[in-house]
């Protein structure tokens, strides 16, 4: 710390810090851009990270997960916000009268691979986990009750009542095919809906489209089970209203029908999985207890999160590694040693168990979007970066060009990444975010 406040280039330092936001684990780049003018050939402004500290650049890793770096995690989650709100009031380039479009808020659950201790509230009660007035013993001697009323952070969340009766396979299995799951619901969803309405689904696209968001989260048990929002628009897209006939009852008795049918296999394994019975649908509206601005923090507060509840790592685990020294909970260590186990099998090499057992065999992205929902992360990203090359421009740090006479070259190479913990100390007092198990640093 002493070493880096005294360095002449310290203010530089600074400055690259408090750009990134806070990142945790920024990325060093060494290398430079030159702007030549495209007519005759002449620099006209050059940047090399030679003049920064440490002869490089520092810029924000922007990763999701609040785990590694909670400050580009915030970016992160603001961004989703922003797009899954755009799509229920409008704006960031959808009409506002996109709001009086039928939508709903849908949660597809995963079902049982075996009992698992829960926390369970009624009128504002805790109730017991699983009282049973004549349970019964398992197999391997356990009885099948749990009389505790658990606290919210009680390790035992998610913990199967017995583990040697737990489908650790069935779980880690259901989390790899859920997107082919999810995918197929979408199809059933459109042909449900055309065939309430009268229509072939080709017909049915000449005077409604059906859009949706929606992010994947992970239950305490190691299972994922996804939220998401789906919206009535006309023939092209949000710009146009849906037919009277297109209502919010109609779509709620498709996502229903279409929850329930839909089904995907594990051929290998003669395996079929579907979703859990319980199905959560409801209205969305901008005056109720569900609001556009609920949902969408709802979404994005998930959208930068994985398994980490579930008690496993953030990185990927090698085939090599020891599992039992991992720093895990038993439950988690044994999910990845069926993803271990059956990744091992030549038919299920498509589902690359041992390449995502971090993330208990599920291997598809957290938050998705059709389309035609709203607007983009790339857009948004765009956007801010616009805005940043402004801001440069106002204060001097970058010359203004035509950018349509301007040939832009640049050579970047990774130099590294992270900071040291004295440097920790600095960045978390310059930008007040919080050390790792540490309060803030006083100004």
């Amino acid at each position: 710390m002493i070493s880096r406040l005294h360095d002449p280039n310290y203010d530089r330092w600074a400055a690259q810090i408090k750009r990134t936001g806070g990142c945790r684990q920024p990325i060093h780049l060494r290398g430079k851009v030159d702007h030549y003018d495209q007519a005759t050939g002449q620099l006209l402004h050059r940047y090399c990270t030679n003049r920064e500290p440490n002869g490089v650049l520092r810029v924000a890793c922007k990763t999701r997960r609040a785990s590694r770096c909670p400050a580009c995690a915030e970016v992160y989650r603001s961004d989703t916000y922003q797009l899954v709100r755009a799509g229920l009031v409008g704006g960031k380039g959808v009409p506002k009268t996109v709001s009086s479009h039928p939508c709903l808020f849908v949660t597809l659950t995963a079902p049982s691979f075996g009992a698992v201790h829960v926390r369970r509230e009624k009128n504002g009660k805790v109730l017991p986990c699983h009282a049973r007035r004549n349970a019964q013993t398992c197999p391997h001697g356990r009885v099948m009750s749990c009389t505790d009323r658990h606290s919210t952070d009680d390790p035992r969340l998610g913990e199967p009542l017995c583990p040697d009766c737990y489908d650790y396979e069935g779980s880690v299995l259901f989390n790899a095919i859920s997107p082919e799951l999810w995918r197929r619901f979408t199809l059933a969803l459109r042909r449900r809906f055309a065939r309430l309405n009268g229509l072939t689904v080709k017909a049915l696209r000449q005077h409604v489209s059906i859009a949706f968001a929606k992010v994947a989260e992970y239950q305490r048990r190691g299972v994922v089970h996804f939220h998401a929002v789906i919206r009535l628009d006309g023939p092209d897209g949000p710009d146009s209203p849906p037919p009277a006939w297109a209502t919010a009852d109609a779509l709620a008795e498709a996502v229903q029908h279409a929850a329930a049918v839909v089904t995907a296999e594990v051929k290998p394994l003669s395996r079929t999985f579907r979703w859990g019975t319980q199905l959560d649908v409801r209205r969305i509206t901008m005056d109720g207890d569900l609001t556009e601005q609920a949902v969408a923090a709802y979404i994005a507060k998930y959208a930068t999160k994985a398994a980490e509840c579930v008690g496993t790592l953030d990185r990927r685990i090698q085939p090599l590694d020891n599992l039992d020294a991992l720093p895990i909970r038993d439950h988690a260590r044994h999910l990845i040693a069926a993803c271990m186990r059956l990744g091992a099998h030549p038919g299920l090499a498509d589902l690359r168990l041992i390449h995502w057992a971090h993330m208990l065999g599920f291997r598809g992205h957290f938050s998705t979007k059709s389309r035609r929902y709203s607007t983009t992360l790339g857009a948004l990203r765009a956007a801010r970066e616009e805005h940043m090359r402004a801001e440069e421009i106002t204060t001097g740090r970058l010359p203004l060009f035509d950018e349509d006479t301007v040939l832009v070259i640049a050579h970047w190479q990774y130099a590294g990444q992270g900071l040291s913990i004295g440097e920790q100390a600095l960045a978390a007092a310059l930008t007040g975010t919080r050390l790792p198990g540490r309060a803030v640093m006083p100004r």
